[in-house]
């Protein structure tokens, strides 16, 4: 298989397709000229409860961290791996020209600015975990965006605290 065949049905009208990527497995392209403000899917999949995910990752015995889970501000979870659609290949980038957005229960990637022709489509996971961030886990979380302000990890940065 090569590096450009489509490895998904992506809708033919659709701004994107799927195809292998070289930030990690498979991406998200822009298929033509993206403009910024751009709707261009919804993450779809399976709703689960945190508990569910948290027993489902346990029961892998894969230390990749690797999931097509989404946290919604309720508290639930978008499977992604189960029932989902092409948003669940949209990478990882700390630098990103996409952001997925929770309106009413769900989930929307938009386009942050002009995507040009060809492009992988990404946005910031900014996964967050409760745990202390160190070395072995930035590590297992590891991004390889390689951009300019790459922060080296998929994990959201640690808000610091106020004194007093």
């Amino acid at each position: 298989m090569t590096a450009s065949s489509d490895l998904t049905d992506s809708p033919t009208d659709a701004p994107y397709r799927v195809k292998n990527s070289s930030i990690h497995g498979r991406g998200v392209f822009a298929r033509r000229k993206i403009r910024a403000g751009t709707l261009l899917i919804e993450y779809t999949g399976d709703r689960i409860s945190y508990d569910q995910a948290c027993e489902d990752a346990a029961a892998r015995d894969d230390e990749s961290n690797h999931t097509f889970l989404f946290s919604l501000e309720d508290g639930s979870v978008i499977d992604g791996g189960s029932n989902g659609n092409d948003a669940r290949w949209i990478n990882h980038c700390c630098e990103p020209n996409c952001a997925a957005r929770e309106e009413e229960g769900r989930i929307f990637i938009h386009a942050l600015r002009d995507v040009a022709r060809g492009e992988e489509l990404n946005y910031d996971y900014g996964l967050v975990l409760d745990e202390r961030y160190t070395p072995a886990l930035k590590r297992s979380y590891a991004c390889r965006c390689g951009t300019p302000g790459c922060r080296q990890t998929m994990l959201a940065p640690k808000r610091k605290r106020k004194a007093g």
